[in-house]
């Protein structure tokens, strides 16, 4: 059966499709895929069935209160990656530059890429690994990169020179957190690493086609009540700074503080901080003195209510029948699942807030749904508003919360939602 012209035109009225970049392929081509965009807010805000509420201004107190308390001759580095710890990766960048962020940080060149598509030209830095063969790609956009070890700077150099370009980049210096970057082990002899790290980076910095222009490392235990691997990772770190400055090997960008650098150890901030989960208002960790900055949470999580019934004791719920009523109740859907990055391991084991009253979550969250028991909340009617993160009424689940209940961190709870959550901007 065919469709006619016009009912198919009716059927998009209120929508835009619109251009966005979302891949590139192995021959530097810019690959573009038709986005569907509700033109108008407030139908877009309605139909969505899960809904990240992200508070900008929010995003700008934090920086504010973070800038409070650095050094005042840092830079700020706004973290961005995974899609701003899945607030939105673009709209929070925008937000935090106007906020007077100085350069962003990502994880990943794909992550850089989308931010130079949308206009942003701020200096940008990729912290992970770049394929040789996207040399070129990073050089055109004034891209960023990191440098982990001689053999990758001598293929990034290689490959560099055959484009007729010099790239811009940080080098990683691993005092202690024992994933990548130039070796320089606290737990092994001091002499020893020294000589061999100055050594390594002298020979990085004589290679054509990089411009080293700035050295970090990363902190492992900032975020913890017991200072002394943090101040012995400090301390490793000067020590090579001031060997590799005795070659004359300088830096204009030395960085090493993370969010619970920057709260707990004002010695780490050098020439520039990072601020990463704490500038979504969230703490790195219960051992961070939070009285030292007033961060505000900058996200909530909301659904709906899809279905109601009322079920009798000793009804089974879910995959696997885990859970079963012990008494007559009334049992709610709300359309949300591990899809949505809303854990799994919260079955059973968590609450949603409905009317302001906590609704314990029956069974095993599924892909796209989760059941709640909703028999001891007065009123409860299809499309009322759930609230899995944030405040309603006099109630608040925090992500902490929902991070202690699965034994994990903030970080996972926000960073783990998936792109069809939708993300309205307050």
């Amino acid at each position: 059966m065919s469709i006619p012209a016009d009912a198919r035109q009716s059927a998009w009225n209120g929508y835009e499709k619109k251009e966005s970049v979302v891949n590139i392929n192995k021959n530097d081509t810019i690959i573009f895929f038709y986005n569907i965009k509700i033109k108008d807010k407030a139908r877009q805000m309605k139909y969505s069935l899960v809904k990240a509420y992200v508070n900008l201004d929010a995003v700008e107190k934090n920086i504010l209160s973070l800038k409070q308390i650095m050094d005042k001759k840092s830079k700020f580095m706004a973290v961005v990656k995974a899609d701003a710890y899945g607030h939105g990766a673009v709209r929070v960048a925008k937000k935090a530059l106007e906020s007077g962020a100085d350069a962003l940080g990502v994880a990943r060149l794909g992550e850089a890429l989308i931010l130079r598509q949308a206009g942003i030209g701020a200096p940008l830095l990729v912290f992970g690994y770049i394929y040789p063969d996207r040399v070129a790609i990073a050089g055109e956009l004034d891209i960023m990169i990191t440098i982990y070890n001689l053999d990758m700077a001598k293929a990034l150099s290689q490959a560099a020179c055959s484009k007729g370009i010099v790239l811009n980049a940080h080098l990683k210096v691993d005092t202690g957190m024992g994933r990548v970057g130039v070796l320089f082990d606290p737990s092994h002899s001091d002499l020893q690493y020294k000589k061999k790290a100055v050594k390594e980076i002298k020979k990085i910095a004589a290679l054509p086609g990089i411009d080293v222009q700035g050295i970090y490392t990363h902190l492992a235990a900032a975020d913890h009540a017991d200072r002394n691997y943090t101040t012995l990772q400090l301390h490793m770190f000067d020590s090579l700074l001031h060997e590799l400055e005795k070659e004359n090997i300088v830096f204009s960008t030395i960085h090493a503080a993370n969010s619970a650098g920057i709260i707990g150890f004002p010695e780490s901030h050098y020439d520039m901080v990072r601020a990463g989960v704490s500038m979504y208002g969230l703490y790195p960790s219960s051992e961070v003195d939070h009285s030292k900055v007033d961060l505000i949470p900058a996200m909530e999580l909301k659904s709906i209510i899809s279905s109601v019934r009322k079920v009798p004791k000793n009804f089974k719920v879910s995959y696997g029948m885990t859970y079963e009523t012990e008494k007559e109740t009334l049992l709610a859907s709300v359309p949300v699942g591990y899809a949505d990055g809303f854990s799994r391991l919260l079955s059973s084991n968590g609450y949603m807030l409905v009317k302001g009253i906590k609704a314990p979550i029956a069974g095993r969250i599924c892909m796209d749904q989760t059941i709640i028991d909703v028999g001891h909340i007065p009123d409860v009617k299809v499309e009322d508003e759930v609230v899995l993160i944030g405040g309603q009424n006099d109630k608040t689940i925090t992500a902490d919360d929902i991070a202690e209940k699965i034994n994990t961190i903030n970080y996972e709870i926000v960073s783990s939602l998936t792109s069809r959550v939708e993300r309205i901007y307050v």
